[in-house]
């Protein structure tokens, strides 16, 4: 490119010291976890929507289930930025025997085509109304979509984990629940806010301030860069989120109390228009 500097015509470089270089969802280290998983023969994998806290605890769900029975199952976050591809888990000579999608169905024959190459069954959970525009009506009797709009995706992969492990159970593995009682009434609690923002009912008490507290972990929802993401969701409590939204709206209330304390008058045209402040 070319440009006129004192009269004369000069060459200027568009080129920068630091090139530009978009942002990427889809890591090296989820690439190379499905690479470990396929040498490890683990036929089971588990995805679900990043940075969603619906996703992510739906995650909680999948992972006490196969720890509980001690089968091998890969979870990894994918998100709709760029998300994990079809063929990422087409390993040549290997297949999978059940993916599951929670939270989220992806793109129009995502499913369908993952479960063709995959050679897999293919289990997605959601409860957005786009989703049912999504859904691919191809008839593959491995692909099952569970869309629920008036239930969270949350809710609907506890009910299902919690009814598989039941099934499931053998004599040697103890009582077939996927949590204990105290974290049961606790976590219950919890899906029960997450269903009420979900689906936008804004109903239960002090809903706004839970929001706000679920908003600082937006960052703690990647099982791959947090490997203590499962234990701190198995920790949460509704009150705890709910205190600390209430906090993050006192102390705003507080900061726009100061500025507002800071406000004067203006004179329009020295008065003969009105005054602002």
């Amino acid at each position: 490119m070319a440009r006129w500097i004192g009269g004369k015509c000069r060459p200027i470089s568009l080129r920068t010291p630091y090139p530009w270089r978009p942002r990427t969802f889809r890591s090296n280290a989820a690439l190379e976890a499905i690479a470990t998983a396929a040498e490890e023969k683990v036929r089971t994998v588990a995805l679900y929507n990043y940075p969603s806290f619906s996703g992510a605890i739906s995650a909680l769900f999948a992972h006490l289930y196969h720890s509980r029975l001690n089968l091998p199952c890969l979870i990894l976050p994918s998100s709709s930025v760029e998300p994990l591809r079809v063929e990422d888990f087409c390993v040549e000579g290997e297949g999978l025997d059940t993916c599951y999608l929670l939270d989220f169905i992806g793109p129009k024959g995502f499913a369908s085509k993952l479960s063709q190459q995959a050679m897999c069954e293919v289990i997605a959970f959601d409860h957005r109304k786009p989703a049912l525009t999504q859904i691919d009506c191809c008839g593959d009797p491995r692909v099952t979509f569970n869309v629920n709009l008036a239930k969270s995706s949350s809710a609907a992969v506890y009910e299902y984990f919690s009814n598989k492990l039941v099934s499931m159970m053998f004599p040697d593995v103890g009582a077939a629940n996927l949590l204990n009682s105290e974290d049961q009434v606790r976590l219950e609690k919890v899906l029960k806010y997450i269903e009420d923002a979900d689906l936008r009912r804004w109903s239960l008490p002090e809903i706004k301030a839970f929001t706000i507290g679920l908003s600082e972990w937006r960052s703690k929802l990647n099982c791959i860069t947090n490997p203590y993401m499962y234990e701190q969701l198995l920790g949460i409590s509704s009150s705890d989120l709910i205190a600390k939204g209430n906090l993050d709206i006192s102390s705003r209330q507080i900061a726009a109390n100061k500025f507002l304390d800071k406000t004067f008058k203006v004179r329009l045209g020295r008065g003969l228009y009105g005054e602002c402040l």
